[in-house]
């Protein structure tokens, strides 16, 4: 009787200090989510997977911004030492800004059809950009109403599953927690789509300092027991894993119990 063997190839993620912790780095392929309230760094986390990824590890990505404009964007890059212009004239980076009608064309047509002519689209600029790595920040546009919810719902199922099957290409989403909220996502599907879970947030030590940190939720296939560790950001190198967490803490944003 054969036997029939799992292979994961794992990639780094560019990320100093995560790989030790969540057993190597991330599964290429895959795609991971980066949620928490505002403020909590996840555009940060996800820039500094991409670009480590390209500077580092010669892996091309695509960052494709939902909520700022092209102009907004590089100049928050510059402001932690990244100039995105020259790594895009070098092919290393290419950013995508969607229309900003995609709320309006969700509602009106069929959610299925408009993730993957999505897809399409970042398939072709993959292909140009040999790119290996992708952002897409945040999953979806920030809407209020219930019923656009249970739509995006199916829009960000469509989208992530035929990035995985389609493009390739290794993920990052993010996504924004409302404030108060307790949940682990704003649409209550991205976490089960997503290989890992990482929750970012801003807790109060005792000396009165303020910590962020990242809890390290869900790592599918990696034996991984859940933490919370302290973050720092570094000029041009991003996000920084400093180490677990030992001492109390107080939660300013959403976190589990510490």
């Amino acid at each position: 009787m054969s036997e029939y063997h799992l292979y994961y190839e794992t990639i780094p993620t560019g990320v100093e200090g995560l790989d030790a912790i969540i057993g190597g780095g991330f599964i290429r392929g895959r795609t991971y989510l980066i949620s928490g309230e505002t403020g909590t760094a996840k555009t940060l986390t996800a820039l500094t997977f991409l670009l480590q990824g390209a500077l580092k590890y010669g892996e091309p990505g695509i960052y494709i911004s939902v909520d700022e404009t092209y102009e907004q964007f590089v100049e928050g890059a510059r402001r932690f030492g990244w100039d995105i212009e020259d790594l895009r004239a070098r092919g290393l980076i290419e950013v995508l800004v969607p229309e900003m009608d995609i709320v309006e064309r969700i509602r009106e047509k069929d959610p299925t059809a408009i993730a993957k002519s999505l897809v399409a689209s970042i398939r072709e600029y993959v292909a140009a950009l040999n790119a290996q790595r992708l952002v897409i920040d945040p999953i979806a546009p920030l809407v209020s109403l219930d019923k656009d919810v249970q739509v995006l719902r199916e829009y960000i199922r469509v989208l992530v599953m035929s990035i995985e099957r389609e493009i390739g290409t290794t993920n990052i989403i993010t996504t924004e927690i409302p404030s108060g909220s307790g949940a682990i996502s704003r649409y209550g599907v991205e976490e089960f789509l997503a290989t890992g879970v990482f929750i970012m947030g801003i807790a109060k030590a005792r000396d009165g300092s303020f910590k962020r940190v990242m809890f390290v939720r869900k790592m599918r296939w990696s034996p991984v027991h859940p933490g919370i560790y302290e973050i720092e950001i570094v000029p041009k190198m991003g996000i920084v894993v400093k180490g677990q967490v030992k001492e109390p803490l107080v939660p300013v944003t959403y976190l589990p119990t510490l």
